[in-house]
């Protein structure tokens, strides 16, 4: 009985920088969430998947030592974009804005805390094998 492995897709060059990574999920979480919640009135189900998404694509087409701005980035970009869409729609109004924007916040928790737990599982096992072992007396 044997198995075959599929080998990981090859991109050309080194991958990308850290800006890169910055840019594009910032682009891609903006873009989606903008027009769920253009057209939903609320985040959901598509920009947690995009969240997610954009997480697993920053790891793997960013450079090496990008694992850290592609952990970051995406919950930052998230925000970013439900702010600046409420404040928007909403205005300034203080009571208003903050009760949208931790709906929005909470109506993806499942999906950030999955991204988060996973992104930060990457990044601490790398950090891990790069540690040399200490010698011992």
């Amino acid at each position: 009985m044997s198995t075959s492995v599929q080998p990981k897709i090859k991109i050309s060059g080194p991958g990308l920088k850290k800006e890169g990574v910055v840019v594009l999920q910032s682009l891609f979480i903006a873009f989606f969430t903008g027009i769920e919640l253009l057209f939903r009135s609320g985040a959901g189900i598509i920009s947690g998947f995009i969240l997610c998404l954009v997480l697993f694509g920053g790891i793997r087409f960013g450079r090496k030592g990008t694992i850290y701005v592609a952990v970051v980035t995406p919950p930052l970009a998230f925000a970013a974009t439900v702010l600046l869409y409420q404040i928007l729609s909403v205005g300034l109004s203080p009571s208003r804005l903050g009760l949208e924007f931790i709906a929005s916040l909470a109506s993806i928790a499942p999906f950030l805390m999955a991204s988060a737990l996973y992104g930060w599982f990457i990044f601490l096992n790398e950090k891990a094998k790069e540690r040399k072992p200490k010698p011992r007396a």
